[in-house]
């Protein structure tokens, strides 16, 4: 089977109902994609396939044949020999969200899908977007925060 993830083409030998987080994880080696509760409930195995957020451990890896899938090493780029994060990125650094981390990538990329639906959200907007992405640690007034830094950063990088 063959993927596109992150712009790259890669060569899997995985079986079609095997589950995409375990493809990406286990054999691509891009750890990233976190595994949560492997039901997807929680949110932390999060990715985009085709610009949708999809719940990674409950999507078989033949969904994904053909498309393009992302994964949150794809969000940064590369200009000049340096990384560049993603403005998303950027915004949760800025406001100190994460604490164990084991959820934030996954909140990371369901945040991006939602603010390139809705560039310009309101609390509440951002707060029902986010509230099937659960953190262990509770860092949700923080991550609201970043999502709305990030709506900021995206319009201006886009500006």
């Amino acid at each position: 089977m063959d993927l596109k993830i992150n712009d790259q083409f890669y060569s899997s030998q995985a079986e079609p109902s095997d589950m995409l987080l375990w493809v990406i994880r286990d054999e691509l080696g891009l750890t990233g994609t976190k595994f949560g509760c492997g039901a997807g409930i929680c949110g932390a195995c999060t990715i985009h396939v085709d610009g949708v957020a999809m719940r990674s451990c409950v999507t078989p890896a033949a969904a994904a044949e053909g498309k393009a899938i992302t994964t949150v090493e794809g969000l940064a780029t590369t200009q000049d020999d340096s990384e560049r994060l993603h403005p998303v990125q950027e915004a949760f650094i800025e406001a100190q969200v994460p604490q164990c981390a084991w959820c934030m990538n996954g909140q990371m990329m369901t945040a991006l899908a939602f603010l390139q639906a809705n560039p310009k959200p309101s609390d509440d907007e951002i707060t029902a977007a986010m509230g099937n992405n659960y953190c262990r640690c509770g860092c949700y007034v923080r991550i609201k925060v970043a999502v709305a830094r990030a709506a900021e950063l995206m319009e201006q990088a886009n500006g």
